[in-house]
């Protein structure tokens, strides 16, 4: 029988490169949900490709826009609820939860309670809600599957190893966009000059995380919950080739690294078939022509934000969403022009400062942390 997927965020980077996966194996897989923002365009493209049964856009105006093209063959939703019906109603085998930001968090949770398997792409969720995504899985028996290239790779690491007997995990970083720049460098970079990844092909959002590395800030955090370790054994190196996607240390000081081209599909694709292997329109890591491999201590004088997310981390409760939110929406104003680059990092820093995280968080507190952060978030630094 063929897997049945469906996918949050279908028309972003890591919803794109999951379809392009899925039709390099028709046999495989098949297409029951998409859920989009107002890419209607493209979304338009993917139901007359893969012909869905549900889809969910952006709101009412996009849904009717999809209505009128494609009829009363795929049920279209919109909104939040269309998200939950997509995550939890589709009949999904699993979900790809590729959705930027907190958005995720309602319906992943929607689809681990239907007992649908979840493909992780969206670090948000976990962030926010860790506890509540971790709990929910492991009483509902639903495996969470990373799809982040470096907790992918921890993934594989850690297959047929005794978990008692790691010592640390060590996740690496590309350095981002400005990685050969000095701090007092880019007080005035643009907008442009942050989204040029030497590396990866990833969304906006992605791509200016990475250049202040908050990305891998989220990704600490994201490890935490996912492999259950203390900050204390979750190191970050930069690693600017992106051919080690990540390492796992043990008791006997043997370290496994799971190692390939920077390819995101590759990672997709091992979340689809796990636990199988299969083949893939992907070009094979030629180990010679790579040359050496260099790596760099992670300095928090020039990514503070790294040391913020281990900071919040480890105060737990609602400050990783507070730490979370208040990047998005400080990215986002970067991306509309409306402050400089180094202003994400202060507008994280104040808003974390001016919170009073709240232990132990059921929803509808980290929601509220949420909501409240953003507002705060989006107040600072006006011209």
């Amino acid at each position: 029988m063929k897997k049945r997927i469906a996918i949050l965020g279908s028309t972003g980077s890591i919803g794109t490169q999951t379809l392009d996966v899925i039709a390099s194996h028709p046999d495989r897989f098949e297409v029951v949900g998409l859920a989009a923002g107002r890419n209607t365009g493209l979304l338009l493209e993917q139901i007359r490709s893969f012909r869905p049964r549900i889809v969910s856009a952006a709101d009412e105006a996009a849904a009717r826009e999809l209505r009128e093209h494609v009829g009363s063959e795929v049920q279209i939703e919109y909104g939040e609820q269309g998200l939950i019906q997509v995550a939890a109603h589709s009949g999904a085998d699993m979900l790809v939860t590729a959705i930027v930001g907190s958005r995720g968090l309602a319906p992943t949770l929607a689809a681990i309670e239907a007992g649908v398997a979840i493909g992780l792409a969206n670090k948000e969720t976990l962030i926010s809600a860790g506890h509540l995504i971790m709990d929910a899985a492991k009483r509902r028996h639903v495996p969470i599957i990373p799809i982040d290239s470096e907790h992918s790779a921890i993934f594989q690491c850690l297959n047929g190893e005794k978990r008692a007997q790691v010592s640390r995990v060590i996740l690496t970083a590309s350095g981002g966009s400005f990685r050969d720049r000095q701090r007092n460098e880019l007080a005035h970079v643009t907008v442009e000059e942050a989204l040029r990844h030497p590396n990866w092909s990833m969304g906006a959002k992605i791509t200016i995380d990475s250049a202040t590395m908050v990305n891998k800030g989220l990704e600490v955090i994201e490890a935490h919950w996912l492999f259950g370790l203390d900050y204390d054994r979750i190191d970050v190196v930069i690693h600017p080739e992106s051919i080690i996607h990540s390492m796992v240390e043990y008791a006997d000081t043997s370290i496994i690294a799971q190692l390939g081209n920077p390819d995101m599909r590759v990672p997709i694709q091992y979340a689809l078939t796990y636990p199988d292997r299969m083949a893939g329109p992907f070009r094979p890591l030629d180990l010679v022509g790579a040359g050496a491999l260099h790596f760099r201590p992670m300095d928090t004088e020039r990514y503070p934000s790294v040391r913020m997310a281990y900071e919040a981390g480890r105060i737990g409760g609602t400050m990783p969403t507070v730490f979370s939110a208040a990047n998005e929406v400080a990215v986002d104003r970067f991306l509309r022009g409306d402050i400089k680059f180094l202003q994400i990092e202060d507008i994280i820093a104040s808003v974390m400062e001016q919170h009073q995280a709240v232990g132990h968080p059921g929803l509808d507190e980290i929601l509220a942390a949420d909501r409240w952060a953003r507002e705060r978030a989006a107040s600072l630094f006006r011209q």
